[in-house]
């Protein structure tokens, strides 16, 4: 029997501000690799809002995409799932303008019993956050191995 997915892709973070968009611009290259899958759902997340949380609570399957503090050189990105996942984001606050967290929006999809079943992070060391609407040269750079993360996530489910 198969297993219907609904994977969404979710990038956050503010692209006018470099490497704050560092999701965004993750995402941007991911559409022309993913246009063809019916079951997997881009979506700019922008800086997060509450009107999210329906998307979230639509999909079985989540991959967010954004900037965080790794303590990492510039253009470093590293996957967290599941449990992994949540306990970064719980511990990993980070400053930001945005309306809501993340994390506050997988509390309501788990209040509601929507938390989507399987779901991973793929965070990315900013470099400059500085007005520009291009990611500094170290996280454009990384572009492909962190697109090259995602399609292995999706793979990794599928099998």
């Amino acid at each position: 029997m198969t297993v219907h997915q609904n994977i969404l892709i979710l990038g956050i973070g503010n692209s006018l501000l470099r490497d704050e968009g560092a999701g965004i611009h993750a995402l941007n290259q991911l559409r022309p690799l993913l246009q063809e899958h019916q079951d997997i759902t881009l979506l700019d997340g922008g800086t997060l809002s509450f009107t999210l949380a329906g998307a979230i609570e639509d999909a079985s399957h989540l991959i967010v995409l954004d900037a965080a503090q790794l303590n990492q050189q510039a253009g470093h990105s590293q996957v967290f799932e599941g449990a992994q996942m949540d306990a970064f984001i719980g511990s990993n606050r980070k400053h930001s303008v945005h309306e809501v967290s993340l994390i506050d929006l997988l509390a309501v999809a788990l209040l509601s019993d929507h938390l989507p079943q399987q779901r991973a992070l793929i965070g990315i060391q900013p470099g400059e956050i500085d007005w520009g609407e291009e990611p500094s040269p170290a996280v454009a750079a990384a572009m492909p191995h962190i697109c090259n993360q995602a399609m292995q996530i999706i793979e990794g489910w599928r099998t």
